[in-house]
């Protein structure tokens, strides 16, 4: 049974995380109210405070059993079971409290027998006369309540926004109980040992002798184990006795309710009789005091609404507010209310900064053509032309015979759709000096492509990969193919976009954006940068026409993990270095 739970527990810390709810590894949504100053936290966010609040986080519930062990005069068994609960307060986002209750109960046999005269000093006086020699044995149960502070530093994150895994250390002090009792008599005899055997000096024979020994031995714990004279305790009755303890631990997330972690702990107290006994032999004692220890499995519940409260301080990260604020700047761009062409709209969001003046414009600073027909609507003599005629250079429809139906109307403008289609602009993306990964910065680039694809399944998508002109063609073309190929597969995994929804093609190392650039690696700052615009994979709407080109002959050429270049640093180098 005790095998069972511990495997039960140990499952759930190693697959715990398959079911983890996403949101529990995003940032947290923390609302003026979710703080314990409303105010400051307000006033934070409104730029008029240095410091946001501090938030109101919940109360952590724990279970937690495992294997109870004594490090003593007596060999341990192992497993023994131990059982608890905790309750557990984070006052810092390092820093926490844990209340503690432990039960466990020990069990143990020394392969060497003690001879009559240990027995004497060992063993309480109504069983000293009726035991000559014994293998020492016991059965000892363990209590304890302690108060423990606990440090974690897993929380503090430059590179994420949340931690799944936690790591930890403590230092408790509480009290503890022990109630040891001993296997000394069959009944009311001593024990016949003449069926023992076995060498002591070998793990072999000392198998053995346990082995013949717990066959002798009828399991009843009768005899009471001495209890240390001389030592501080609460009550000579009760046997309490002050306790320190100390541990380290890992925790993992599970969702933002649950969290499970595997822990070992120690407990210390100034009692050399936790196993029942002290001597090595009648002339001296042990070296030092019994040591508890307690390898546990711990599952933690955050108690309260999250509507109110967050997670316990521990599972938050308290650098996310400052980071997020500086994300946020560096993304602000420099306000500029510079106007050239003077029509409303500003420089930053002019995407025709020199129009006309007194031409009407959109919101984006563009000339309005109402009609679309070509001509802008301060040129044109007729605005509002009928859809689906050619018109003249002053905008006016060239109709030609008697006025078309409706059906021919919407048949025209289905078609100029359809060829507007195959000239819509699908971003580019661009590449790292001989490399074929997609970088970060162009996942919304590819985004843009996917949004379209999807808006527009019938549709398909031409992926034409280029390269810089050094290294030979032969290479620049298996790189080319390969960066053409590393976009169609980030697309197709990412997106869900089927693949047959993509033509594959590549040009190497012809139809450069910039040319005349020399096909070494000794190059100036802006020549690597215009080098940089034609290491490239280009989107646009596929034609009739366009036809998948299959992997070229050539030398496996590239690398898929980020390195050391850049666009913009100075290389050196010969030719075959790699583009």
């Amino acid at each position: 049974m005790r095998n069972r739970i511990m495997f039960f527990l140990f499952g759930l810390l190693v697959f715990g995380g398959l079911n983890a709810q996403d949101e529990a590894f995003s940032k947290p949504m923390i609302n003026d109210d979710m703080t314990v100053d409303p105010d400051q936290n307000h006033k934070w966010k409104m730029g008029e405070a240095g410091y946001s609040a501090k938030p109101k986080d919940m109360w952590e519930l724990g279970i937690h059993a495992g294997s109870y062990f004594i490090n003593g005069d007596v060999d341990t068994h192992w497993p023994n079971l131990g059982l608890g609960v905790h309750l557990r307060k984070a006052f810092r986002y390092a820093f926490s409290i844990r209340g503690d209750l432990f039960y466990g109960v020990a069990t143990g046999l020394d392969p060497q027998r003690s001879s009559n005269a240990i027995m004497n000093v060992d063993l309480i006086p109504s069983v000293r006369d009726k035991v000559d020699d014994l293998y020492r044995n016991y059965k000892t149960k363990y209590f304890y309540g302690s108060l423990q502070g606990v440090l974690n530093i897993g929380n503090i994150l430059f590179h994420q926004e949340r931690n799944k895994w936690n790591t930890y250390m403590f230092l408790g002090i509480g009290l503890d109980n022990n109630v040891t009792k001993i296997d000394a008599l069959n009944g009311t005899t001593a024990y016949n040992w003449s069926g023992v055997s076995g060498d002591v000096d070998t793990r072999a024979g000392r198998k053995q002798i346990k082995k013949d020994v717990k066959a002798i031995l009828d399991g009843d714990y009768e005899t009471d184990a001495r209890v240390k004279s001389a030592i501080f305790r609460l009550n000579d009755k009760t046997n309490i006795h002050p306790m320190f303890q100390a541990g380290v631990g890992i925790s993992r997330k599970i969702n933002k309710r649950l969290n499970i972690a595997i822990e070992h702990q120690v407990m210390l107290s100034d009692n050399d009789l936790l196993d029942g006994f002290e001597y090595r032999s009648i002339y001296d004692q042990s070296n030092n005091n019994d040591v508890s220890h307690y390898t546990n499995i711990r599952l933690g519940i955050n108690l309260g609404s999250f509507d109110k409260r967050t997670e316990p301080l521990y599972w938050l990260n308290p650098i996310d507010g400052a980071l997020n604020d500086i994300a946020e700047l560096k993304q602000r761009p420099v306000l500029d209310l510079t106007d050239s062409d003077g029509d409303g709209v500003i420089d930053m969001l002019d995407q025709e900064p020199n129009t006309v003046a007194g031409a009407p414009v959109d919101v984006r600073g563009v000339a309005l053509d109402s009609d679309g027909d070509g001509v802008p609507d301060y040129q044109d003599k007729e605005p509002y032309s009928p859809p689906g005629y050619d018109v003249d250079g002053n905008g006016v429809a060239k109709i030609d015979g008697p006025w078309v139906t409706e059906d021919e109307v919407a048949d025209m403008i289905n078609s100029r759709i359809a060829n507007i289609k195959t000239e819509w602009f699908l971003p580019m993306i661009h590449f790292d000096l001989d490399k074929y990964y997609i970088k970060p910065e162009f996942y919304g680039q590819l985004h843009h492509v996917a949004t379209v694809m999807k808006e527009h399944p019938e549709i398909k998508v031409v992926a034409d990969g280029f390269a810089d002109v050094r290294n030979t063609p032969e290479y620049n073309n298996v790189l080319s193919y390969k960066r053409a190929k590393a976009s169609i597969d980030y697309l197709v995994e990412k997106y869900g976009i089927s693949r047959d929804r993509f033509i594959l093609q590549y040009g190497g190392e012809n139809e450069e954006i910039v040319d005349d650039l020399p096909d070494n690696h000794k190059t100036s700052v802006e020549q690597e940068r215009m080098q940089y615009m034609n290491r490239r994979v280009e989107f646009r709407v596929a034609k009739p026409g366009d036809q998948e080109m299959s992997m070229p002959e050539g030398p496996d050429a590239g690398k898929n993990t980020p390195g050391s270049s850049r666009p913009g640093v100075k290389y050196s180098g010969n030719r075959n270095s790699g583009y």
